[in-house]
C-alpha cells in the first residue's frame, strides 16, 4: 500500500461513522411512549372534563359526563347574567362573576407587579452590599417562610381589622389589605431565589458600568434587570398563579359579594344544594384559566432563554 492510500485511510471517516449515531428501534424505547402516552392522558382528563362540564345543558354533578349529550352556552351566560328563578314570584338572581373576576386581575396583577420589584430590589442588596445583619436578614426571611401563612390567619384579621380602624383603604373588604398580605408572605423564598440568579451576573458588569460613570441606580435598572428577565418573569408567573388561585385568605379578609375573587366567589355555586350549579362553576373555572395560560405563552420565551443562555458570552 502507498503513502499516499494509506493516508487517505486515517483521513476518510468510516461509513458508519459519517452516518452518525445509530437510532435506536422503536422496539427498544416503546415503555417510554407507553409512559408518556398516559402521563398526557392523566394530565388532559381533568381539563377535558371540566370543558365538557361547562357547555353541558344538564348543571348538576351527578348528571355532568366527558360527552356532553347537550352543548349550551347558559352556563356561561349565568354567570355574567344571573338566573331566572320562581320563588313566590318572578326574581332575578344577580351574578358579580364579572366583579369577581376583575377583583382577581387587579389583585393578582398588583401583587405579581409588586412582588418582582420588591423582591428584585431586596436581592440586588444581598447580593452586591455588604453590610451589617445581612447574613442575619437572609436567614430570617428562610426561616418565617418555613411557617405556613395559614397558620397566621387570625393574626392577619386582627391586623387587617384594626389597620382598618386608623386607615380605611387597608381595612377589612379592601383589595389593597388582601395584596399587602399576599406581598408579606411571597417577599421571602422570591427575595432568596433572585439573589441566587444575581450571584451567576458577573460582578465585572457593574464595575464596567461604574466606570462609564453610572450611578448605582443606572446599574440596577439598565444593566442587571435586563440579564435577570428570566428569572422576573418565573417570578411573576409564580407570583400570579399562587395569588389567583388563593382560597383561605382572600374568604377572611373579603366580606361582600362585590368584593370576591374568583375562588371565594365561584365556592358559592357549589356548597350548597349537592352541587346543582356545577355547570357555571366549571364554566367561571375555565375562563378564570385564559389569564394564567397568556401570562405563561408570553412569558414562555423568558423561561427558555433564561434555562439555553448565560449572562455573558465569551
Amino acid at each position: 500500500m502507498s503513502t499516499a492510500e494509506r493516508t487517505a485511510e486515517l483521513t476518510l471517516p468510516q461509513a458508519s461513522e459519517r452516518r452518525g449515531p445509530r437510532r435506536r428501534r422503536l422496539g427498544d424505547t416503546w415503555w417510554r411512549h407507553v409512559i408518556a402516552v398516559v402521563a398526557i392522558v392523566i394530565a388532559l382528563f381533568p381539563i377535558a372534563y371540566v370543558v365538557s362540564a361547562a357547555f353541558n345543558a344538564d348543571s348538576s354533578l351527578s348528571g355532568s359526563a366527558l360527552i356532553p349529550r347537550h352543548v349550551t352556552l347558559d352556563n356561561f351566560r349565568e354567570l355574567f347574567f344571573g338566573q331566572k328563578k320562581s320563588v313566590g314570584h318572578a326574581t332575578f338572581q344577580n351574578a358579580h362573576y364579572g366583579n369577581w373576576f376583575l377583583n382577581s386581575m387587579v389583585v393578582a396583577g398588583a401583587t405579581a407587579l409588586l412582588t418582582v420589584l420588591l423582591s428584585a430590589l431586596a436581592a440586588y442588596a444581598f447580593s452586591r452590599f455588604r453590610f451589617r445583619g445581612r447574613r442575619f436578614g437572609m436567614v430570617a426571611l428562610l426561616l418565617i417562610q418555613m411557617f405556613p401563612q395559614l397558620l397566621a390567619v387570625v393574626a392577619i384579621y386582627l391586623i387587617v381589622f384594626n389597620a382598618g380602624e386608623v386607615f380605611h383603604f387597608i381595612g377589612l373588604n379592601t383589595l389593597t389589605a388582601l395584596i399587602l398580605v399576599y406581598l408579606g408572605g411571597a417577599m421571602g423564598v422570591n427575595t432568596w431565589l433572585m439573589k441566587g440568579f444575581f450571584d451567576t451576573i458577573p460582578k465585572e458588569l457593574d464595575e464596567s458600568a461604574r466606570v462609564d460613570g453610572a450611578t448605582p441606580a443606572q446599574v440596577f435598572w439598565g444593566v442587571i434587570l435586563p440579564l435577570a428577565a428570566p428569572v422576573l418573569a418565573v417570578i411573576a408567573l409564580i407570583s400570579f398563579i399562587t395569588t389567583l388561585n388563593d382560597f383561605a385568605i382572600a374568604s377572611v379578609i373579603l366580606q361582600t359579594q362585590h368584593k370576591l375573587t374568583l375562588p371565594v366567589g365561584l365556592q358559592q355555586y357549589i356548597d350548597q344544594k349537592y352541587s346543582e350549579h356545577w355547570g357555571p362553576f366549571a364554566a367561571g373555572v375555565l375562563i378564570a384559566a385564559v389569564p394564567a395560560a397568556l401570562l405563561f405563552a408570553a412569558t414562555q420565551r423568558y423561561i427558555v432563554q433564561g434555562l439555553t443562555s448565560g449572562a455573558v458570552k465569551g
